[in-house]
């Protein structure tokens, strides 16, 4: 196992400015990587330090190329840090979508890859020994209606066709495996399972320091503009980066860096909150075999345990550094107490909120809008498996894969129309998505 204790020795620890969630309060700690200063060379330069930036690093790295990240803040930071840490191995659509919205080729390389992502990322997890409480006991997914069961059922039958393993559990075995009365039936898929997500993507960075790669915190790009014999150039407040390639992965924290792209996502907003400690009984009452779970409510319940025994439980938000916000923390606690009537009363230790960046047609995107720069984002809540099957993918394109042969297709980049007035009512819209969650059980 990595020994990123042994790291800090001397140094100050990165995640000074991380938001004081669970994990931040639980992660393995990483020293404090420096601000770039200076002019520096690479073969491929990636901007965003979090599990796609970090996991496309350590491709490259493995395989002897120069790599340096820059990060606008610290390691983790966006979404990768404050993530539920559900690794989910399904998209959500039936894989005959999948082709039919990207090719048959592309789309046959996705679903497979998919399917592989959990136990896949369970793999990375030994093989680089990275410390992050992995537990591969499944996920729970789960129907408030009838008419969502049916939905689930379409969708157990075409993924199964193409390889899965997915179950199917009735009203009973989905009280007895999620300990709730609240659901009349879900699917179990084996493959599944949680990790700390902040320590996950600091492993990763760890991994790729390992092998060469070169971390800078606080160093915003400002800039990317073409240099000499077709290079790029990549400018800091205070260095700049000469590089080969360049590898784009901000994912719902995309800035106006290049043009057009921060209109392809919409930045819908994770709110999370984390009890104490539960006791034994009542986590032989909420679910008593250590899945995790998540419904198909719009305003979705999602919930999992860490290695201490809190449940953490998430939900749509409006503002992820207000979790309070427009009632959101409230809605959560309520839902929680309606899910799970035994933790009505218990006390929350933590709350705090993130952005995930949803894309139209709910699949990740991989663009290349000028020779030699890419850019992997839109992973619409799948993020923790599916930000390494495009790290592995942009690693692979970059040492010279073919574009047929990646699980993605290197697609335009197009702008949503109406991007701004959709993402200026977005925070006052998620309430509306819980109200219409309960007129569907009025149906």
């Amino acid at each position: 196992m990595l020994n990123q204790t042994a790291e800090l020795a001397g140094a100050a620890p990165s995640g000074r400015t991380l938001p004081k969630s669970l994990w931040a309060a639980t992660a393995n700690p990483l020293a404090a990587q420096p601000e770039l200063e200076g002019g520096h060379q690479f073969d491929v330069a990636i901007v965003g330090a979090g599990f796609t930036g970090l996991r496309t690093a350590v491709e490259l790295a493995l395989s002897g190329v120069r790599v340096a990240v820059l990060e606008a803040m610290e390691v983790g930071y966006g979404a990768s840090g404050r993530s539920g840490g559900q690794v989910n191995p399904i998209l959500r659509m039936r894989p005959e979508e999948v082709s039919a919205e990207i090719g048959h080729q592309n789309g046959e390389n996705l679903v497979a890859a998919t399917l592989a992502s959990g136990n896949a990322l369970f793999e990375d997890i030994r093989r680089f020994g990275i410390g992050c409480d992995p537990v591969q006991k499944g996920w729970l997914q789960v129907a408030h209606t009838d008419t969502a069961m049916g939905g689930l059922e379409r969708l157990q039958k075409a993924w199964n066709a193409a390889g899965g393993e997915i179950s199917v559990l009735d009203r009973n075995e989905c009280r007895e495996w999620s300990g709730s009365a609240d659901y009349v039936g879900g699917l179990f898929h084996p493959s599944a399972g949680h990790v700390q997500p902040l320590s996950l993507v600091r492993g990763f960075a760890q991994t790729a320091l390992q092998h060469g790669a070169k971390i800078f915190e606080h160093s915003a790009v400002t800039a990317i503009s073409r240099a000499a014999n077709n290079k790029w150039m990549l400018s800091t407040r205070r260095g700049s980066v000469i590089a080969d390639k360049v590898v784009i992965t901000t994912n719902a924290y995309t800035g106006d860096l290049w043009p057009k792209l921060k209109r392809t996502v919409m930045p819908l907003v994770s709110l999370q909150a984390a009890t104490e400690p539960l006791s034994l009984v009542q986590r032989a009452q909420v679910l008593p075999r250590e899945t995790t779970i998540a419904d198909t409510r719009r305003a979705i319940i999602y919930a999992r345990y860490d290695r201490d025994g809190r449940l953490s439980i998430g939900c749509m938000g409006s503002y992820p550094d207000h979790p309070d916000a427009l009632g959101g923390f409230s809605r959560l606690k309520s839902g929680t107490e309606r899910i799970f009537p035994t933790l009505k009363g218990v006390e929350w230790q933590f709350k705090w909120g993130g952005r995930i960046a949803i894309t139209p047609n709910f699949l990740p995107h991989l663009h290349e809008p000028a020779p030699g720069l890419l850019i992997g984002l839109g992973f619409n809540g799948r993020g923790v498996a599916m930000t390494s099957v495009m790290g592995r993918a942009l690693g692979a394109k970059l040492l010279g894969a073919r574009d047929g042969d990646l699980p993605f297709p290197v697609s335009p980049i197009k702008a949503i129309p109406f991007h701004r007035i959709l993402a200026a009512i977005l925070p006052v819209a998620t309430p509306l998505l819980a109200v219409a969650d309960r007129m569907d059980r009025m149906k």
